[in-house]
């Protein structure tokens, strides 16, 4: 009868739901567990190359432990994948082309100088910091297939992007005639990569303001009617 009872009791009894933790305190400790990591890898990659670098060096340059890299970032193919987005998006996230501050400001005006200073100011922010890394795929994509197949897809993906730039373009009603979303977007991907970034900043010494002012100058005459 007791426990009958007390079986009884505990059927009744209702059910205590989990409540799940979230911690904001925790989710900012992960956060600057990333940030260090990257902010750790970056230098080594980029003095060490790709095979020179190990995961070891990069928790020991961190503060945190091998395991915590993996835990946090992954394996090197995944620390080296989020350094070229944190590149690219400027953060330490990786952040969808249509979700950039720059992004957002070249479609919200209505004129293609506008568009193409804005873009021009963030091609040589953006290649700042991804440049240096570029030089890091290209030593070792003969070696690293994983590597080399990651910067395709980046390389396919900017492509796919400044066509929809160059069609935010030809919506002005300012760009030359004879010139096609295609042809567009060809001159404009050519100038934008790192390669054209470091033959000028890096091999011919240019100042960064420099060459933005000179792909806005040179993407208007190209680009653009009179």
């Amino acid at each position: 009868m007791f426990f009958g009872s007390i079986a009884k009791l505990v059927r009744m009894e209702p059910a205590v739901k989990r409540r799940a933790y979230s911690s904001p305190r925790r989710a900012q400790a992960a956060r600057q567990t990333k940030a260090a990591i990257l902010a750790a890898s970056r230098p080594l990659f980029i003095s060490q190359g790709y095979a020179g670098t190990t995961v070891a060096a990069i928790a020991e340059d961190a503060g945190v432990a091998v395991d915590t890299v993996y835990a946090s970032v992954g394996r090197k193919p995944q620390v080296f994948r989020l350094l070229l987005e944190s590149a690219l998006s400027g953060t330490d996230e990786e952040v969808p082309a249509l979700e950039r501050d720059y992004v957002k400001q070249i479609e919200a005006t209505s004129d293609a100088v506008v568009k193409l200073a804005v873009y021009a100011e963030a091609v040589t922010s953006i290649q700042g910091r991804l440049a240096p890394l570029f030089v890091v795929v290209r030593q070792a994509a003969a070696t690293e297939p994983e590597l080399a197949a990651l910067w395709t897809s980046i390389a396919e993906r900017r492509l796919t992007n400044m066509r929809l730039f160059a069609a935010s373009l030809q919506r002005t009603g300012q760009l030359r005639p004879e010139l096609s979303i295609e042809k567009v977007a060809d001159i404009v991907w050519s100038m934008n990569s790192p390669d054209y970034y470091l033959l000028l900043v890096k091999e011919r010494g240019w100042k960064p303001q420099d060459f933005q002012t000179w792909l806005l100058e040179a993407w208007q005459r190209l680009l653009l009617t009179a």
